[in-house]
């Protein structure tokens, strides 16, 4: 089996399979906002939340900086290109599969169809 690997994808993917991480770019792209009003809005503490970030800055899809004793978040400066073209060439391969599929489906129908009439 061929294993491809993509580092960028694989913690872009990662970033996104947790709900809570999602939701953080949903709020970031409504505008920046602290980590401590990010904790507040999702009910966590300052520590989970500050993973979470951690996790999304390393993904390169939030950006923090410090101003005085408060970390604002934003969004990154790169967007989701390459992941929405590898699920978009994932979404045709599997279109059609199951055109084929659907293909073969109504060849044995229409087989089935022709050996009950006799």
């Amino acid at each position: 089996m061929v294993h491809y690997s993509s580092p960028r994808l694989d913690l872009s993917f990662a970033a996104l399979a947790d709900a809570t991480r999602r939701g953080i770019i949903e709020r970031l792209g409504r505008g920046e906002a602290s980590i401590t009003a990010l904790a507040n809005m999702f009910q966590m503490t300052l520590t989970g939340m500050k993973k979470h970030v951690q996790i999304l800055e390393r993904a390169g899809l939030v950006v923090t900086r410090k101003v005085g004793r408060v970390r604002t978040c934003a969004l990154g400066t790169r967007g989701l290109e390459a992941e929405a073209a590898w699920i978009e060439a994932h979404r045709k391969l599997f279109e059609e599969r199951f055109d084929a599929l659907d293909g073969i489906i109504s060849e044995l129908q229409q087989e089935e169809g022709d050996g009950s009439a006799g």
